[in-house]
């Protein structure tokens, strides 16, 4: 049975950190939310346990999950990633977000596991660019991910492209057009553009409006879907959303989504780490009742 919080929002989505463990350095990363301006000296923290996870996934059907997102840090990294995959029964989407460098070795197994699709996060298509960004010289791995990804059908892949300001702004183009010529192969690529959080007046902070003016203005198709009232534009042979979270009333109203942190706690919300529930060893019964304690401390970060 789905649950819902308070503010009438159904919890259909479970997104689960596996590590806080990452083989890039990101100059902006936040690790899903548990590195935010109230935890400044983040380090990571113990992993979240096999058994507390096959929990969790074993209870989702009961809960109505329909989706389920490994995340980290880097959950390709996890030891025993592909068993955790392989747990997620087939009426739920299973779903990862990486930086696609392990996918070339991965892709494959993950896709015989189970896994629906991936979320490949790729901030720039210059080297140069990538290493100052991430602190590693690894873009033609990442680039070679997202083909092994789409060889694999981990289909739709979407590429996560935070923009950032002073470094990929001028990108902006050649990743349309990236993405345009793997679609015009019949490849199911869709572009993410993703504002940075900016709680602590991040000077790279780029402000989407205007650019996603400029697509909409030159879309010949416009999608608006159900989550977050977030919209699709074909664009140029591209298919491009933007993920908008800051000071953003739609993307809380219709958030559907209960992450778990790396080290085995329920976090409502993204934005928040003030209001975390524990399940270290929690089973059965008592894992309800703390999924239920957190579904009631759900409240939207932006009203």
């Amino acid at each position: 049975m789905v649950e819902y919080d308070s503010y009438h929002r159904p919890v259909t989505n479970l997104r689960i950190s596996i590590t806080s463990s990452c083989n890039l350095s990101c100059m902006y990363c936040h690790r899903e939310g548990e590195r935010l301006e109230s935890d400044p000296h983040y380090t990571g923290k113990k992993s979240i346990s096999f058994d507390d996870v096959k929990a969790l996934i074993e209870i989702a059907p009961e809960l109505g999950i329909r989706s389920l997102k490994f995340t980290g840090g880097e959950p390709l990294l996890r030891s025993g990633f592909i068993d955790m995959v392989r747990l997620v029964p087939p009426t739920i989407e299973c779903s990862v977000t990486t930086n696609g460098i392990l996918l070339p070795k991965l892709a494959n197994d993950l896709y015989n596991a189970g896994l629906s699709r991936v979320n490949i996060s790729v901030d720039s298509l210059n080297r140069e660019n990538y290493v100052r960004i991430t602190g590693r010289d690894l873009l033609d791995s990442a680039l070679e991910g997202i083909e092994a990804a789409l060889a694999a059908n981990l289909t739709p892949v979407k590429l996560n492209f935070v923009l950032l300001k002073g470094y990929n702004e001028d990108e902006v183009d050649d990743f349309i057009s990236f993405v345009a010529q793997h679609r015009a192969k019949g490849q199911l690529l869709i572009l993410q553009i993703i504002e940075l959080m900016n709680f602590t007046n991040i000077p790279y902070h780029a402000n989407v409006t205007a650019l996603e003016e400029r697509i909409a203005q030159g879309a010949t198709k416009v999608i608006q879907r159900r989550m977050h009232g977030r919209k699709k534009y074909l664009y140029h042979g591209a298919e491009i959303e933007f993920v908008r979270p800051v000071h953003n009333t739609h993307f809380c109203a219709s958030c559907t989504r209960l992450r778990v942190t790396s080290d085995g706690k329920l976090k409502p919300c993204l934005l928040r780490t003030d209001n975390l529930v524990s399940i270290d060893g929690a089973r059965g019964d008592a894992l309800l009742e703390k999924i239920k304690e957190a579904t009631c401390r759900r409240a939207p970060f932006y009203s």
